[in-house]
This record gives structure tokens, sequence and C-alpha cells, in this order.
């Protein structure tokens, strides 16, 4: 073994000190032959990979710190692997080190999917080889649908942009890398536009001009202007194409339907769907059994059934299985069902590992605020409450309540609903559980109340479908990726139209495509073929306009924005039953009657008997698509839907759904890792004012992300870049509304509340409800201790800091993770 006192790069430029190293080391290559250690080839790949960022790379620091962790034998994957390490753990002093992390990211992966390194002069056609051959093997290998073969591989290949590979920050790309890729026989056989375009082929399998299909599909989701949801992504073109996000069940009261539910959660888990039940048909406890003559134990031990096959059953084995439970709010095991989530009790009677959420009818919240009382019931003695809402609901509720004065019901309870409302709103605030999801305006505003009966939300409360014994609803989902259509610091409404009108027909073709786990699934979504698209990105997009969110421009940018993807949306899915017919159960719906989804608002005034808070100016040429509808029908029964879109907003680079950002500088943690998280809109303008530097991020760090302390930041920027917990959660709440009018299913919403109180968190979903919102997500309350400042000089901040959220001092603090809020929840990525 050769000895050496120092190894210098061969440039001169990048001379690094790395006097500690003693040894010449030896570097085992893949073909299995040992090498000599080679600096140069670092500081070459290194070099390479920082191309239009080197007035932001310090590279001298990269290298100084890659070497300490070079060993005897290391392997040239661990080296590429090493300077992604070290490039990811300075993302926080720039957000161009994500770039150059996924650049060395994909320099790792293009050797294992071409099975050698190749130059960046024949790179372009050792792409198109390696997608033309794993392809061909993926078929014979039963991973990929032999109908692929009916495509012009050799013209898909020539449309492949391999320059879009850049687009991806270092946790979209890692995310890919460890859980999207397809392999075969252990080794990945996907680069990203590989990846973009099998997922552009399946979506366009049964298209007549499938190859021009797939073409125009590619170039939509490559430049990351919409994204399919996760199932999608996953089996896309493969021999099980499940590519739907989430189905809703109703459980009957029965043994045999109960044990067949939860058999049909374990199929729908395993091939990635997300699960919403509805349990409400159970009995109550101590109600009578007539076959044994024994009383019930209710719907407790049930739901924890359901809890332990979530468990069981990942999703394509790549996700843990995820559901949430619906219970509606005058059921008798209401209260038992509230405590579901808690850290104490009997462990028999929790389910941890499951969502649960409140399916509150609007009578309970009109008593809640009148101060009055509330009945609970059995549902095997009120059986027909569960399909009735609205005036048709009060009016049987309270024929059933009188009964139970007269004695002729044997099983109910009377509560306090003030009381009930406190002990939901205290668990929710305790476990973040049960989500509160309002039943009638799901159901008023519903385009199929002609069909069914919507019975619950699914698992991430933004879709409201019908669901029966027969009928298993099904949500197909997809996101708009709002930001990539600003431009020079202005929307691009004629590329969005274009965006919105390939995604439909991507959403529609999913449903005959669709690999399904039961029939009941199949059966609805034959007869209905409701989609959900929805939007990602608001953030960036208000961002690169240069409009806070907690502004009145925000809301009427929100306002302007709905309208358009509604009003594109309609009009293609009408375009499309021109061609294709409509839907089935199309007669006598909303959209048959003329009734668009800003119509139901007024139909919900009436129902409830009061007045919403709520605009109904239009700016679009409305009439067109009501003609539209009259003359060719419509193709989907429901439309629109915006989910939570985790991951999916992970892999294309931008903020999820239509949420304000979390913090300006944290820690995400998922399946795939820990990743820093810098706000890079943030970092530009500081540049921009010549302010960013190492102090500034101390400085952003100390206050956890929150810049309304630190002085040399303009006052305008401090409005722009507030973060979630610095606005008001009922304006959040005002953003929602003004979308939701637009929408035909809902929004998943999450309730951001920097200082939680009983009377603040009464208010805010006293409010949803008040502006006839269907649904609310997590309720998210920051964390009562954070972790250790360990990256901050303690001679300058101290040793001991303590989270002064409303008026920080100045001490510092640490890249923040998500605390308490639950911000890391992989049940975040459940839909999408």
């Amino acid at each position: 073994m050769l000895t050496k006192n120092e190894i210098t790069p061969a440039s001169s430029s990048h001379k690094t000190d790395v006097s500690h190293v003693s040894l010449l080391f030896s570097v085992k290559k893949k073909s299995g032959k040992n090498d000599v250690f080679s600096l140069d080839k670092m500081v070459a790949t290194l070099k390479r990979t920082i191309r239009e960022y080197e007035n932001s790379i310090d590279t001298d620091t990269v290298i100084k710190a890659a070497v300490k962790n070079i060993f005897d034998g290391i392997s040239t994957d661990d080296i590429e692997t090493n300077l992604i390490l070290v490039t990811t753990s300075m993302i926080e002093k720039d957000p161009a080190y994500s770039k150059i992390a996924s650049r060395i990211l994909l320099q790792k992966l293009s050797k294992e999917v071409m099975g050698q390194s190749v130059s960046n002069e024949t790179r372009h056609a050792a792409y198109q080889k390696a997608f033309i051959n794993n392809f061909a093997d993926a078929i014979q290998g039963k991973v990929l649908d032999e109908r692929l073969k009916q495509f012009d591989i050799e013209r898909l290949a020539q449309e492949l942009v391999i320059e879009r590979d850049d687009l991806f920050e270092y946790m979209g790309l890692q995310i890919l890398y460890e859980r999207y890729f397809l392999r075969l026989d252990g080794r990945r056989i996907e680069l990203p536009q590989i990846f973009w375009m099998r997922i552009s082929m399946g979506l366009a399998i049964n298209e007549k001009n499938q190859t021009e299909k797939a073409i125009e599909y590619y170039h939509t989701i490559s430049q990351l202007h919409y994204s399919p949801s996760t199932p999608t992504l996953f089996n896309s073109a493969t021999i099980h194409p499940q590519l739907s996000s989430c189905y809703l069940t109703t459980i009957p009261d029965n043994l045999p339907d109960i044990f067949k539910c939860l058999s049909d959660n374990a199929q729908l888990s395993k091939w990635s769907g997300g699960l919403g039940n509805d349990w409400t048909n159970i009995r109550g406890t101590g109600s009578l059994i007539k076959t044994v003559g024994i009383p019930s134990q209710g719907v407790v031990p049930f739901l924890k059934i359901a809890n332990d096959v979530t468990c069981a059953i990942s999703r394509s084995g790549s996700r843990r299985g995820a559901t949430c439970a619906y219970l509606e709010t005058w059921h008798y095991d209401i209260e038992d069902f509230i405590d579901l989530r808690r850290n104490t009790g009997d462990e028999r009677r929790r389910t941890h590992d499951m969502n649960i959420a409140n399916w509150i009818p609007d009578l309970f919240m009109k008593r809640m605020l009148n101060n009055e009382s509330w009945t609970l019931f059995s549902p095997d003695e009120t059986p027909d409450l569960h399909d009735l809402y609205g005036k048709a609901f009060e009016e049987r509720y309270c024929w059933y309540e009188k009964e139970a004065a007269q004695g002729r019901i044997k099983l109910f309870k009377t509560v306090s609903a003030v009381q009930l409302w406190r002990k939901m709103l205290t668990r929710l605030f305790e476990t973040g559980h049960p989500w509160l999801v309002f039943k009638d305006p799901c159901n008023v505003r519903s385009p199929q109340d002609h069909a069914g009966i919507i019975h619950s939300s699914n698992l991430c409360t933004e879709i409201t479908l019908n669901t029966s014994k027969d009928e298993t609803a099904v949500c197909n989902l997809g996101s708009l990726n709002i930001g990539k259509h600003v431009q020079d610091g202005k929307m691009q409404w004629e590329k969005l139209k274009t965006t919105i009108k390939t995604a439909i027909h991507m959403l529609d073709n999913v449903i005959d495509i669709n690999f399904y786990p039961t029939k009941e699934a199949k059966n609805s979504n034959a007869k209905h073929r409701p989609i959900g698209l929805g939007i990602m990105g608001l953030q960036d997009a208000l961002y690169l306009l240069d409009i806070p969110m907690e502004s009145e421009e925000a809301l009427l940018f929100s306002n302007d924005l709905m309208e358009f993807v509604s009003f594109h949306a309609i009009k293609t899915s009408s375009e499309i039953a021109a061609d294709k017919g409509s839907y089935q159960s199309f007669k006598g719906s909303k959209w048959d009657r003329n009734l668009l989804p800003i119509d139901t608002l007024d139909l919900l005034e009436r129902e409830r008997g009061m007045p919403l808070d709520v605009d109904r100016n239009t700016k679009l040429p409305w009439n067109e698509v009501r003609e539209s509808i009259k003359k060719y029908g419509i193709r989907n029964s429901n439309l629109m839907a915006i989910a939570p879109t985790a991951t999916i907003s992970n892999i294309t680079g931008c903020f999820p759904c239509t949420e304000p950002i979390y913090k300006n500088i944290y820690v995400k943690a998922n399946m795939s890792g820990e990743f820093t998280i810098i706000n890079k809109y943030l970092v530009d303008d500081l540049k921009k004012l010549n302010i960013w530097n190492d102090e500034m991020l101390d400085l952003i760090k100390y206050y956890d992300g929150n810049i309304a302390q630190i002085e040399a930041i303009p006052a305008k920027l401090k409005a722009k870049y507030r973060q979630a917990f610095d606005i008001d959660s009922i304006w959040l709440l005002k953003l929602n509304a003004v979308r939701s009018k637009w929408i035909d299913q809902s929004q998943s919403h999450n309730v951001f509340m920097a200082e939680a109180s009983g009377k603040k968190m009464h208010e805010t979903y006293v409010a949803a409800w008040k502006m006839g919102l269907k649904s609310s997500y997590y309720f998210r309350t920051l964390g009562a201790s954070q972790i250790e400042k360990s990256t901050l000089n303690a001679k300058q901040f101290g040793y001991t800091q303590k989270r002064t959220y409303d008026a920080p001092k100045e001490t510092a603090s640490s890249v923040a993770t998500a605390a308490a809020c639950n911000i890391n929840d992989i049940d975040c990525e459940s839909c999408q």
C-alpha cells in the first residue's frame, strides 16, 4: 500500500488540505477490480455537477468533508453516496446544494440503469437505448404490460428530453429512487424520463392513437406541470395497473358483511389504496343481537380489528396501510369512538394506527350553538337516519327523539351538545383526531344526489362520493402544479388551460385501465366515472407572483384560479362525452338538471335556513359550459378534489396542495429519509438584497424560520414569507371557501394554530361550518419543545433556548423539526 502525506487535486483552483489522509486508498470498482483512489476524479465529478451554480457552491468545503469519509477498499458507489451526504448536509446554506446532490444521485442511478458510465456526448443515445432495452426486458419479465409492444418505441425514445432530469430537487429524485422506479431482478431499470414515459404509455394504452397520446401525456408530466397520484406512478403500464388513490366503503350491520369489508380493506390496501370506512350502520353497545339473544359489544371491537388489518397490509410494499374510520355524531358509541386515538385507557379499545373522523350533521351544529341537548341512538333502532340529510334528517331525528321520550326506543342517551363538542375538540387537540367532516354540505352539494348517499369521506377528507353495500366509491386523483404555470411574474392561463385538458383525459382513462381489487369498486367506478383533479404548488405560485398568502390579492387569485380550473375541467369532460358518451348514471344528476357546483351554495342555504357568507360572482362565460352539458352531457360524475399531495409535491419540488409554507427552514422526515427544507424563494429574495450569508442563516434557524423579528429583512418580505402558524386559521378557511364554491367534491384542509385554545378552536371550526365547507383534515399545533440547538454557536446564541413563538427573543433555534403537529405523519402521504 502506497503512502502519501497530502493528496492534492490536479486543478490549482481546487487545492484542498487533506493532510489527515496518510494512505493512498484503494477503490473497489463495480467490475470487482481494485484501483487507486483519485481525488482528481472526485473533484471532476463535483465540477461536472456544479455547472450554473459555481457562485453558490463552496467546492473546497465539499471536498474536505468528503475526503474525511474515504477509507481503504471504498466502492465507487460509496464515493458517490459520500458526496451526496456531504452536499445534502449543506442544503441549508444554499438551495443550490439540493440540485448538486440530485445530479450526483442521477449519475449513480444512470450507471445502474445503463450498466456503465457514459460521457456527456453519448448520454442521450445511451438513455434511449436503456429505455428500449429495459422495456423489452420488463415485458418479457412480466413486470410491464404486453400491450406496450403496440407503441412505436423508437419514436417514443426520440421524444425523451433528458435535460428535464435537472428539474428535480434532491428530495424528489431520492423518493423516486428509493420507492418508485421499477426494478427487474433487483436492479432499477428506470431513469426519470423513462419513468415519466412509462406512466404516459400506461395511461394511453387504450387510446386509438396510442403513441401520439403518450407523447402528449409525457410532455405534460415530465415538465412537472401535472402529476398523477402515487398509485398511478407506482403501477401505470404494469401487469396490475391499480391506479386509483382511495376507496370508500360503507359497512352493513351483520357479521358476514363486516368481515367481508375487512377482507376488502386488505385487498384494497395491498394494491396501494387508501381507505375510508363508514361504520355508522353498526349497532351500539348494549343493543340486542336477536339471533343469539345477547347484547352487542358495539362498533369499537370491530374498529380494533380494522386497525390491525391496516397495520398488517402495506400498500404495494412501499407505504404502510392507511385507513380512516367514520362515525356519525348521533351514534350511541360516539363518545368511545372519539377516544380511540388516546394514549391512555384500555389498549384493547384503542386504534393508534388508524385515523378517525366524525361525520357531523348540521342539526348537531345548530344544537351545539344553541346550547341544546343531543340524543345518541343505536342505528338498529333508527335505521334510516344515516341515509337522510338536510331538512329530512332534522324532521326524522326529532321524531325519533319523541319516540324515545315515549319509551318506544330502548337504547338511547341524552347528552349536552356543547359538552360533546368540547370533548371532540379536546381529543382533536390531544391526538389530532377525530377530524371534523360535515355531512350535509357533502350531500346537499353532491352532483349525484339522485343516485345514492354520501356516508363518509375518504382517507384524506377530500373525496365525497356515494357508497352502498354494492358500491365501493373510488377516487382517481391527479394534481396541477400551479407554480409551473407562472413565468416572469405572470400567470400563464393558456398554458394552464392546456394542462387541465390533458389532465382530464388522463384521469378519465384511469377508469377504464384500472385494475379493481373488488367487484364493488369496479361496479361503482364504471357506473359513475368520478375523478378528482386537484392543485398543488399554490404557495409557489403566490411567491412567484409576489403575493402574500394573507392578503386580499391572494383571496382574489384563489377564487380566479379555481374558477378557471373548474370551468375548463367541466368543459373538457363534456367534450369527452361528445366523443365517448356520458357516464351511465348521468340522467337525473345535478349536471343534467343544470346545477353546477357554484349553484349548489344556494341549495345549502335553503336546507340550513342560514345564509352562507360566500361571494357568488363569476368571471368566465359559464353559459358555454351549460350549453355543452345540455348538448353532450358530461363524462364524469365528479371532477375536482384537492388532495394533500404530500408525496407528489415532494417529487415535483413544490409546496403541497393549497397550504402555506410550514416553516422557512425545517427538517422533513418520510419513508425515504430526512431532508432539510429551506425556502428557496426567500433565499433568492435575500440574495437580491445582498443579505444572504451565514449570519442570516443562523438568525433564521434561531427563530425556527420565522423572520418577523429579523430587522435586516424588509417588511414586504416579512409579509410575503409568513409561515403557516403565522397566518390566522380563519383566513386560511376564507381561501378554502372561495375555492370550495367551484369544486364538486372537497379539499384536504389542515388547520394550523400556533397557540391553540379551546376558544380559538371552537371559533375556527364553527367558522368552517358557517362558510359551508365540507371537511377538515389534521389539526396542527406547535410542539411545546424543540430539538437541541446543535448547529449554532452556543457562545453567541446561548446553550438553551425556549420557544417564544409570538415574540421571539434574541436567542437561537435550530433547523426546526416538525414537532407535535404530526406534520411528518406518513399518513399524510396516503392519497398522493
